[in-house]
């Protein structure tokens, strides 16, 4: 099947600045996509640039088959939703949605019949009266998604529009975004600097640093198999724990560093052949990191101290001190560990990530 947007071999230069380099990215008929990162790692360009906002420096770009590098962003057949909401405040929200259409010069009932289809699927029937200055956050931005609606494009695409939101209504919005994917069909693609709208939104997941895309895949595939360190320290709240040390031994391999000392018979290695002794970095997230009874039966258990805790009600996150480095834990939301206490923690080596100190890619 024809992807229904295809990237390839595409960058963008900023004078003598390369800010995109030599991508290729396929995006399948009706998937949704997440690009995903932090500030100026290159995930609104690349977007502009599919949208027809930039002009790109190489490479080219089809959408549904057709080559669009050089057309305008009306030729496209794309509906974009920007971080800011961009309404008319002189307009209502019907004056909104519509605007668009008229300047297209499509027939008064099809403006019509296109409004009230978008404000149906937005349950926004009830504002298409008001101007924007009488509506919360949370409706501008639904009149917003609205406006890029009736366009009835096949692809959309989301630059960071939930960002201006509280928290409260960022996950209501997220929930009627999957829902209205659910309904369309259509291809998403959506930026975000936020991990947790992509990892509840996506299909697949572009993770992105300096331009490049480092790793792409599905939520699950990025969680438990990050190919590289940094991926596996941006994806997870609180971060990944992570220790410096080596990889020992001949047939039975163990990773050493400090007072841990981990077997790793459990461990699945990214080359079949296994892994050579040498320098390495292990990872290991909070949530995989066992207390107590459950610790002392581990592949291997240590001592820590406590030196912060927070309760978030659910769930406890506690930070505790090994060797003279901070790691954080979680644990039950009810524990009652305090500041000072000693634990007993331990994990699984095939919990376990581990890294080429230099490279910092997946062992």
């Amino acid at each position: 099947m024809e992807p229904s947007i295809s990237i390839r071999n595409l960058s963008l230069d900023f004078g003598s600045l390369r800010v995109l380099k030599d991508l290729d990215l396929n995006v399948g008929q009706g998937e949704f996509l997440v690009l995903l990162g932090s500030s100026g790692c290159g995930k609104s360009t690349l977007l502009n640039c599919i949208a027809g906002l930039l002009e790109i420096s190489e490479g080219q770009i089809f959408i549904g088959g057709r080559n669009v590098t050089w057309e305008e962003p009306s030729q496209r057949g794309i509906g974009m939703v920007f971080q800011s909401y961009a309404l008319y405040p002189q307009m209502t929200v019907a004056g909104n949605l519509s605007f668009g259409l008229k300047n297209a010069g499509l027939p008064k009932a099809e403006i019509a019949a296109r409004v009230d289809r978008a404000a149906k699927i937005l349950q926004i029937e009830p504002l298409l009266d008001r101007k924007p200055a009488a509506l919360s956050g949370g409706q501008r931005q639904r009149a917003a998604i609205g406006r890029a609606l009736v366009r009835d494009a096949d692809v959309f695409l989301f630059d960071e529009p939930l960002s201006n939101l509280d928290a409260k209504l960022r996950a209501d919005l997220r929930v009627e975004i999957k829902q209205l994917h659910s309904k369309l069909k259509n291809t998403m693609i959506y930026v975000t600097h936020d991990q947790i709208e992509a990892m509840t939104l996506a299909d697949r997941i572009a993770i992105m640093r300096g331009g490049s895309i480092l790793q792409l895949d599905t939520p699950e595939e990025i969680y438990l198999r990050p190919n590289c360190r940094y991926v596996a320290n941006f994806i997870g709240s609180p971060s990944m724990n992570f220790f410096d040390g080596r990889i020992e031994g001949g047939d039975h391999l163990r990773f050493v560093s400090g007072s841990l000392n981990l077997p790793l018979a459990g461990y699945a290695f990214a080359d079949p052949q296994g892994a050579r002794p040498g320098p390495a970095t292990l990872g290991i997230r909070p949530e995989h990191i066992v207390s107590g009874a459950e610790a002392e039966a581990a592949a291997i258990s240590l001592t820590a101290e406590v030196d912060l805790i927070e309760p978030l009600g659910s769930d406890t996150f506690a930070r505790v001190t090994l060797d003279g480095s901070n790691l954080w834990i979680r644990l039950d939301g009810q524990a009652r560990t305090r500041p000072g206490d000693r634990l007993v923690i331990g994990f699984a080596p095939e919990r376990a990530h581990l890294f080429d100190l230099d490279t910092e890619l997946r062992l």
